[in-house]
């Protein structure tokens, strides 16, 4: 029972979930005392300021000597976990920054409450990054899911907003009961909620439980399928994601999907990859299965996105065909010609991170002028905002995956790992369902400049929509010119054999 203990010396290496804890307690008293008004934009800042610190003691625990194992390995902190955590608390402080100025009291009655519960949802995915452990991550998951509900329900007087969360909620609590009922098999079968213990003993377990551990995969693989808006159980997203208030609508695109990945990813290649199962039947359709959500995902992102005209429904959409695109490093596994599938999977999820963060603030900016968010509202925006038409269309440049943009080089390393393994039907359908993109991707920019008939409203961009929107554009484009560096910070901090989780 003596590695079940967590010791005061323990704590230093939590200190990224502390912080993020602290400051939400800290917050959800001061806006108890607080005059409403001042309370708004002083939280807002204190929460920014939280996630920064958090982030801070995330980059100090970068590339320790060895990982780190709490509660038997129920926790981990390895630079796999360091990786998402400093994904997520970037994520989030963006999020944070461009709501300031944007949430206001006539939308979100509570705009405290908005600020401190991104703390936890953030501190959700987190625990889902770091898990070695399927009752660590079932909390972690759990975490993240029940304070994005409450998110998405924040414009409470908003019938649209009731509506999606409702949905979410429903939706979310099956998903979970899926993942619950995937997992109660391999509790049953390995004997242990460790994952490393479970990928030990699943092997053995074969001949007697083969159909149980392709029932308990499916079960996982729906439930995850859920958490990150894969195709074919991606029905909640595009209501959910235009009810919700649009910042929180991002973070449900970046923070959350990318905690669902962090967990997918360790879970899968634990489970099924590094193992005794090595080139047997059931890993090879483990990860087939995985290979073919993602060709769903892509194929049905990018055809349903064709037709829409509400740009949050765009956007999920897009997200859905983006979640395909992740998924393909994760299937292809890895080989003795290709083993950068974490890099090629981390560098993506950076360069959708700034894409996807970029577009929502420009949409923020055109749902202040124009009171919805239409892909009409996007009319003339040259004419009327200049420079905030020049960022969009720095960033759709990376979304359509258009060189010199990070975009770009994300898909390019995907594809060249499909081909590398030998997957060239996944490589191939990458590649025209890009195609795909570009019509609905420069149907924004055609509104932006080539629409003559719009309505001439003024548009104003408040100071911090104005830096997240250019800090996005111009590092989508810097991450086009040095992919390579990146990459190899990403494979110098990763270690296959140290950080994830092989004991």
């Amino acid at each position: 029972m003596e590695q079940l203990r967590l010791h005061v010396a323990d704590l230093s290496h939590l200190l990224p979930e502390l912080s993020l804890v602290a400051t939400a307690i800290i917050l959800s008293l001061l806006d108890l005392i607080l005059p409403s008004r001042a309370s708004r934009s002083i939280i807002g800042w204190l929460s920014l300021v939280g996630i920064a610190v958090s982030a801070v003691f995330v980059v100090l625990q970068l590339n320790p000597e060895e990982a780190i194992g709490l509660l038997n390995h129920s926790y981990r902190v390895d630079d796999f976990s360091n990786l998402l955590k400093l994904f997520i608390s970037t994520g989030t402080g963006f999020i944070v920054l461009m709501s300031l100025g944007f949430v206001k009291v006539d939308d979100i009655p509570h705009v405290g409450e908005y600020y401190y519960f991104l703390l936890p949802a953030a501190l959700g995915g987190m625990i889902m990054s770091s898990s070695g452990d399927l009752i660590t991550l079932y909390v972690g998951l759990e975490l993240l899911s029940i304070t994005s509900y409450l998110l998405v329900a924040m414009k409470k007087h908003n019938q649209q907003s009731n509506e999606g969360a409702f949905k979410y909620l429903v939706m979310g609590g099956i998903s979970s009961a899926i993942i619950l009922y995937g997992m109660s098999f391999l509790y049953g079968m390995a004997g242990s909620t460790n994952l490393s213990q479970i990928g030990a003993a699943l092997p053995s377990l074969v001949p007697s439980y083969e159909a149980l551990l392709y029932v308990a995969f499916f079960l996982l693989l729906a439930g995850f399928g859920f958490k990150i808006a894969a195709a074919p159980f991606h029905s909640w997203a595009p209501d959910v994601y235009q009810g919700a208030p649009t910042p929180v609508t991002a973070f449900l695109a970046v923070v959350s999907k990318a905690a669902g990945f962090a967990i997918l990813f360790r879970v899968f290649y634990l489970l099924f990859g590094f193992s005794s199962f090595e080139g047997s039947a059931i890993q090879s359709d483990v990860f087939l299965a995985i290979s073919v959500m993602a060709a769903i995902a892509m194929v049905t992102g990018n055809f349903v996105a064709l037709k829409q005209s509400n740009m949050k429904r765009l956007l999920a959409y897009s997200g859905i065909a983006n979640a395909g695109y992740l998924l393909v490093p994760v299937g292809t596994y890895f080989s003795g010609t290709h083993y950068s599938n974490f890099s090629e999977f981390i560098f993506y999820l950076i360069a959708y991170l700034f894409m996807n963060i970029g577009v929502f603030a420009v949409l923020m900016i055109i749902e202040q002028a124009e009171g919805h968010t239409e892909l009409k509202g996007f009319g003339g925006l040259y004419y009327r905002a200049p420079l905030t038409a020049v960022a969009m269309v720095l960033i759709v440049l990376s979304l359509a995956g258009i060189p010199v943009s990070g975009g770009f080089f994300g898909k390019l390393y995907i594809i060249l790992g499909t081909m590398q393994t030998h997957q060239y039907w996944l490589g191939a359908l990458m590649i025209a369902t890009s195609v795909v993109s570009l019509y609905y991707y420069f149907g924004v920019v055609r509104q932006m400049f080539m629409r003559s008939d719009y309505e001439p409203t003024a548009v104003k961009v408040s100071v911090p929509l104005g830096i997240t929107v250019w800090l996005c554009a111009l590092i989508g484009v810097a991450l086009g010119f040095v992919p390579q560096f990146v990459l190899k910070g990403i494979e110098s901090i990763f270690t296959l054999t140290k950080d994830f989780l092989i004991m």
